[in-house]
């Protein structure tokens, strides 16, 4: 592996910051975690992909045909760490528009589905949720019950999802539904493009434990979706939505706010006293926080390998995995040291005059406790890492 980026890329780089510079302030962190979707972030995150978008970087990594720029997988990366390290909001188009819904599509996606939906994401005007947890269906999703019916040129959706981000702002769902029971459960299973607009669609939204609106329960209430809404072959969606779990376990954006914060606790260490020396003398905090550079350091190298491999089209598999369960434990581990540096300030909220560094270590940890369940729970990515990885026989 070549550790040094090429000219073009470091240029590209320069000019993420240069445009970032203009659009926020130096100190700007961008919204707390899940933030993005409320109503408070709503309107300033339309307007950032908007122009992301007409400068073509919303989709920058997908093919020319598709409207995308064909830039490499190495300057994709490049644009997520910045972008992420100065929280700019928006940058998945809801969820997962940018990351899986785009790429299956052009996989799998029949030429209508392509010219409807492609479009409208790479210019910031499509935004997505992802249908796939429900109330009795999580870690083993291939157990999901939410049905789709045949009714001529129709299908029927009955049932409901949880935990779906960004279902209330979203336009379109990326919908699993079964569709087949008379198979092993996941060889019954349908994708399908669902117009949140439609009748019979209800949604309730539940504040997480930051307090902000993201998640949603989702109730299909025989939803009439078009057949040729059907993503690929019926019956064969397990196999697109573990390729799209691929896609989903980059976790660069999340390790990208780790480093921010741990700049920003350098920045707080130095510049607090204690007994009339700066906090950064201290052994054990320098301990804490040199660790977590390290850590931060070998989290990187596990996301630019996958990126590596990419770019030499090489499919990653279980190494996707590797890096999302080290990424995952270290966002848990890196909030629990900005709490023991932070000490009892730390569980302050931004509106208190006495919290520090903006109520962000109050927020961060209470969000990035969902971090090892997201994605795949880290029991199920160990699963894969033994069996796929090391050839161990399956538990």
């Amino acid at each position: 592996m070549d550790f040094q980026f090429t000219e073009r890329e470091e240029a590209f780089r320069r000019e993420i910051r240069n445009f970032l510079d203009n659009e926020f302030p130096k100190d700007w962190l961008g919204f707390e975690y899940g933030e993005d979707h409320s109503d408070n972030a709503w309107p300033i995150t339309r307007k950032i992909v908007k122009k992301l978008g007409e400068k073509g970087w919303l989709t920058m990594s997908w093919p020319k045909e598709y409207g995308g720029q064909g830039c490499s997988h190495m300057e994709k990366l490049i644009y997520y760490e910045e972008m992420s390290y100065r929280g700019v909001p928006g940058l998945d188009m809801g969820i997962g528009g940018i990351s899986w819904v785009g790429p299956i599509l052009m996989l799998y996606g029949s030429e209508e589905q392509k010219r409807e939906h492609l479009p409208q994401i790479g210019q910031g005007e499509e935004f997505w949720c992802t249908g796939y947890s429900e109330p009795g269906a999580g870690s083993d999703l291939s157990s999901l019950g939410c049905r789709a019916e045949r009714d001529g040129d129709e299908y029927v959706v009955t049932g409901s999802k949880i935990w779906t981000s960004g279902a209330h702002i979203a336009n379109w769902c990326w919908l699993a539904v079964r569709t087949k029971d008379s198979v092993p459960k996941h060889k019954g299973i349908s994708l399908l493009l669902v117009d949140m607009k439609s009748d019979g669609i209800s949604i309730r939204t539940l504040i997480n434990m930051v307090g902000f609106k993201q998640l949603n329960e989702v109730i299909f209430d025989h939803v009439r979706v078009p057949k040729k809404n059907l993503v690929g072959e019926e019956n064969k969606g397990w196999y697109y939505i573990v390729k799209a779990l691929d896609l989903e376990r980059s976790n660069m954006r999340e390790l990208a706010r780790i480093r921010r914060l741990l700049d920003e606790l350098i920045i707080y260490v130095n510049n607090t006293k204690l007994n009339g020396e700066p906090l950064a003398k201290d052994p054990l905090i320098r301990q804490k926080l040199g660790r977590m550079a390290v850590e931060i350091e070998v989290a990187r190298l596990l996301e630019i390998r996958v990126g590596w491999m990419q770019s030499n089209e090489i499919i990653p598999n279980y190494e996707t995995s590797i890096a999302k369960v080290f990424c995952s434990d270290l966002a848990v581990r890196a909030a629990n040291v900005a709490m023991q540096i932070l000490g009892p300030f730390s569980q302050l909220e931004q509106e208190s005059k006495w919290s520090k560094m903006r109520g962000w270590v109050a927020h961060l940890c209470l969000y990035n406790m969902h971090q090892p369940i997201s994605k795949g729970s880290n029991e199920i990515q160990r699963n894969i890492i033994g069996q796929r990885g090391l050839g161990l026989p399956r538990e």
